[in-house]
């Protein structure tokens, strides 16, 4: 813990140069209250974090299969407006809704899941020919070509194509075997362009991380030289993360290195050894433009699930459930009316109280508490 302290200061240090992108009650007595009204009497939508709210690695927590199950009708139809708005990410947005409707039971949309780097999307027409490296575990490439870019490498196969840009490979041999089916899989590309004598245009940490040392090395590289790694220094190329976060709660009892802790250190090496400080745009939570996104995600959700109540704005509140007091509870505060903040102690938060620095408006155990809460607070009454 000490060390994310140490890591949590470092980062308030550099924000001057980071360029931001734009009461529990009883369960079966509100699995009657569900059935009660129609969807019309919704005047709320919920956003969920997923990582310590809803899952712990695979495992849903927290009983949030019957919280979740709590939000449709018996026929399965959605009555309740909600999102997951999560920093993480690594997979398209359609195959995390496949993924998480088999793990929790109910059915969900793609259009109700985003993530950390759903708003790399709207770079696709400034880079959308243009040579991009996708960092990150999953399919960050994948996650890339689905937003519409058409010339992405993911960094194992960019660096897989210059013989001793990582002097440590010899020592990977997963890494090894990674790179050389990544690269036998794309030989159309390799035909048609030489990646080592093309300009790397801009980069994106689309998730975290799998091998630092690589990473950051080749990063360096491509920064430090306008795209084009073993050349002379010169100006920077684009560098986008899909989330500043220093920590998360995954599957060991304490928090992990997240995204965020990787930028300190890239930052830290390249300022080091570089003349130029590194430029970087961070999105994700706790910036209120994403809480701003998910307002309108959830107003262009189906009618059968969004009805307005009036034509200028739908909702009365909308609730964010997180873990996360810096990130979740933060990020809620920023955004201001008509959000309001739910911490459970489910994940990142365990504590007695609210968090001193960064106070949630209702501090619960549980997402299936919240979510009990959430439908006493706005009177649904039980259907006779």
């Amino acid at each position: 813990m000490r060390f994310l302290q140490i890591l949590r200061k470092a980062a308030a240090s550099t924000q001057n140069r980071l360029r931001v992108s734009p009461i529990s009650g009883n369960r079966s007595f509100f699995s009657h209250q569900i059935h009660s009204q129609s969807l019309h009497s919704a005047s709320f939508g919920i956003a969920f974090d997923i990582d310590g709210v809803i899952l712990r690695g695979d495992t849903p927590i927290g009983g949030s299969p019957q919280a979740l199950k709590r939000l449709y009708d018996d026929s399965g139809a959605l009555r309740f407006p909600y999102v997951f708005l999560t920093n993480g990410g690594g997979v398209p947005e359609s195959k995390r809704a496949t993924e998480l409707s088999k793990l929790l039971g109910v059915p969900i949309l793609a259009s109700q899941v985003i993530q950390g780097h759903s708003p790399f999307r709207q770079l696709m027409n400034r880079f959308e020919n243009e040579l991009i490296i996708a960092v990150g575990k999953g399919e960050p490439a994948r996650v890339m070509s689905e937003y519409g870019f058409k010339n992405v490498l993911s960094i194992d196969e960019y660096a897989s194509y210059f013989k001793h840009i990582d002097p440590l490979e010899q020592y990977k041999n997963w890494t090894n075997e990674q790179a050389g089916y990544q690269r036998s899989s794309s030989r159309e590309v390799e035909r048609k362009n030489d990646p080592c004598s093309q300009r790397v245009e801009a980069v994106f940490v689309v998730s975290d991380s799998v091998d630092w040392s690589r990473d950051i090395q080749v990063l360096c590289d491509i920064l430090s030289t306008g795209g084009l790694p073993g050349r002379e220094i010169s100006s920077q190329p684009p560098l986008y993360f899909a989330n500043d976060d220093l920590s998360y709660q995954g599957l060991f009892p304490t928090e992990r290195l997240g995204m965020g802790a990787f930028r300190i250190a890239l930052e830290s090496i390249y300022n080091r050894v570089y003349p130029n400080s590194l430029e970087y745009t961070s999105y994700g939570k706790p910036n209120p433009s994403v809480f701003k996104n998910a307002e309108n995600v959830l107003m262009q959700l189906p009618s059968t699930i969004n009805h307005r109540v009036n034509e200028q704005y739908p909702f009365k509140t909308l609730y964010m459930i997180g873990d996360n007091p810096s990130v979740d509870i933060n990020g809620a505060w920023k955004a201001g009316q008509p959000w309001f903040s739910i911490l459970t102690r489910s994940g990142v938060f365990k504590g007695k109280d609210n968090h001193p620095i960064y106070p949630a408006d209702m501090v619960v155990d549980t997402v299936e508490e919240a979510v009990d809460y959430i439908l006493s607070r706005e009177t649904f009454q039980p259907h006779y």
